[in-house]
This record gives structure tokens, sequence and C-alpha cells, in this order.
């Protein structure tokens, strides 16, 4: 019985690590994208005085993405990440607050008739 329960977890470590080098990948992949997300933002920033909310939206929840990420690989938790469980939503800001676009006005209707 204790030959069957050490190659049960045997071969739930084999699969585990197979997972963490899966998440280590997508962590690479991740990394980058939250790298262009930061200066994209910064860019934003700069040219409107304020930061974009879908960009701050987004961020937040890539970046919990990637703690979930180091959380799993650090055996802190035994979820698995993104897609095995919902992506992060976002938080509220702590910062700054998102550049808005007013709505346009209603165009004023011409109510000449047109020939």
């Amino acid at each position: 019985m204790s030959d069957e329960k050490q190659e049960l977890e045997r071969e739930s470590i084999l699969l585990r690590i197979l997972w963490m080098v899966i998440f280590v990948i997508v962590w690479q992949l991740a990394e980058v994208v939250l790298g262009a997300v930061v200066l994209l933002q910064l860019g934003y920033r700069l040219f409107y005085g304020a930061p974009n909310g879908g960009l701050m939206s987004f961020g937040d929840s890539l970046s919990q993405y990637l703690a979930q990420i180091g959380r799993f690989g650090t055996f802190n938790t035994d979820e698995k990440p993104w897609p095995f469980a919902d992506w992060p939503a976002p938080r509220t800001p702590e910062g700054e607050t998102a550049h808005s676009i007013p709505p346009a006005p209603h165009p004023v209707r011409d109510e000449e008739p047109k020939l």
C-alpha cells in the first residue's frame, strides 16, 4: 500500500513540475505584455495628463495574474491560475483617476428639407 501511495505522490509531483514549467513560460510572456502596458500607460499619461482607465484595469488584472503564478510556483497554493481559475478582477485604483472623455453633444438636427 505504501508503494502505491509513493507512486501517486511521484506522479503528482511530476505533474506539478510540468504545470510549473508551463506557467514559467506563461510568466515570461505576461511579463513582456505588462512591460508594454506600462510603456503605453506612460505615453498616454504624458500625452493626455492622466492614465487610461482600460490600461489601468488590465494592468491590475495582469499583475494579479502574475502574483497567482508566483504563488502556485512557490507552493503557496495548489490552485492553478487562469485558465483553470477565473481571470483576476481589477481592483479600484488607489492612484490617479483615469482620463475620461466627455460624451459628444447630440448633433443639432437640420430641420430644412433637403432637395
